[in-house]
């Protein structure tokens, strides 16, 4: 469904440094853009701000993520917003920044309140602090695993309020068999020559401790014998989470695996990364809402092993059944691994979850709610 008319959609979040979260706002934002609508982002800004200005949405600093009384200074400025911008919808990404969302409707005239859409982006602890995620006019799961646990845990929830609207990627920017470029590939090598002429095995995963990072240190300690094989785990630690990341280089060290774990921090070239990987891992312990890595990695044409749980699981058995292994079993992963390098398998190249299909059902939830279709 497209419109002439346009609306004003405002997108809140706690901030914009990395992650799936913070990567399906703008590209909302920009599939907002592309119709001619008017996107507004609130959230205390952060490294993907930059991303978010070059395609043409505005911004509104508020750090309305940060989970402190002092927060609630900011429900005055963001009711402002919802009537000076005259929004047709509040789309509000997670918890903190949705009872804030919340809290500044509270009062405002029927006229000028906005429809309230929320996103589930995650299996959040069951308590009322969550249970505000169910508040929304309409709530967007992200994976039919999402689906399935409001129900759950939340079994007074109207089935006629939730979509399930799966998260998608951009099969231009990871298309089927790329390669990086030659100048890539030099600066890569340059940086990391310990990885030339390896077979590259890589777990692309924020440095949050439920990501497996542990679990890919155990599985190189089982597979040290094969010197041929380098694990490259990318992704830096959050602002307050150096500790963590500074744990799992030690334990590196510790277990005798320096020369054979590279750790790059936060990376932008993800793709090409992934792209001269062998096998990308994913190895969360606990499920995740959807797996985009997992998808990414897929998209390019690279094989994956995965856990089998939550929504990797998902895209995994729509895609490439088998990559998928039990939770927390090393063994048959390491067995997974020494087959894919033996034999390496192909990955099918269609994809069901496309972000353009994300982005037009999303769209049309949006504008069938702005104008009452």
């Amino acid at each position: 469904m497209s419109s002439s008319k346009k609306i004003t959609v405002i997108q809140a979040l706690p901030a914009l440094e990395a992650g799936g979260v913070e990567r399906g706002t703008i590209e909302i934002a920009k599939a907002l853009i592309a119709r001619g609508h008017h996107s507004i982002v609130v959230s205390a800004g952060g490294r993907m701000l930059e991303e978010l200005n070059s395609i043409g949405s505005e911004h509104i600093t508020l750090p309305i993520g940060q989970k402190s009384p002092i927060t609630l200074k900011h429900i005055p400025q963001l009711r402002r917003l919802l009537i000076d911008s005259k929004a047709l919808i509040l789309h509000a990404r997670s918890r903190f920044p949705t009872w804030i969302c919340y809290l500044a409707m509270i009062g405002l005239e029927q006229k000028l309140r906005p429809h309230f859409i929320t996103s589930v982006h995650g299996p959040y602890s069951v308590n009322k602090y969550s249970k505000i995620m169910l508040s929304g006019d309409t709530i967007i799961a992200v994976s039919n695993f999402i689906k399935d646990y409001i129900f759950e845990n939340y079994p007074d929830t109207a089935p006629e309020k939730i979509i399930m609207i799966p998260r998608g990627v951009c099969t231009t920017d990871f298309p089927y068999g790329h390669q990086p470029s030659e100048a890539w590939t030099t600066k890569w090598h340059t940086e990391f020559p310990q990885t030339k002429g390896k077979i590259l095995i890589t777990l692309p995963a924020r440095t949050t401790r439920w990501k497996g990072h542990h679990e890919f240190l155990e599985l190189f300690k089982l597979l040290r014998s094969n010197e041929n094989i380098h694990g490259i785990i990318v992704g830096g630690p959050h602002p307050g989470k150096e500790a963590y990341y500074r744990e799992l280089m030690e334990k590196a060290i510790g277990l005798g695996m320096q020369r054979s774990i590279t750790f790059t921090g936060h990376r932008n070239d993800i793709r090409e990364i992934m792209s001269i990987s062998s096998i990308v891992l994913s190895l969360s312990t606990k499920p995740e809402a959807f797996g985009r890595t997992v998808l990414e990695s897929l998209s390019l044409g690279v094989p994956v092993i995965s856990y089998d749980h939550g929504g990797a699981s998902e895209i995994m058995q729509s895609i490439f059944p088998f990559g998928l292994v039990p939770v927390k079993n090393n063994k048959i992963v390491m067995e997974k691994i020494r087959s894919f390098i033996k034999t390496p398998p192909t990955v099918p190249e269609k994809n069901p979850f496309t972000l353009e299909r994300m982005q037009n059902e999303t769209m049309e939830l949006y504008e069938s709610l702005a104008f009452g279709s």
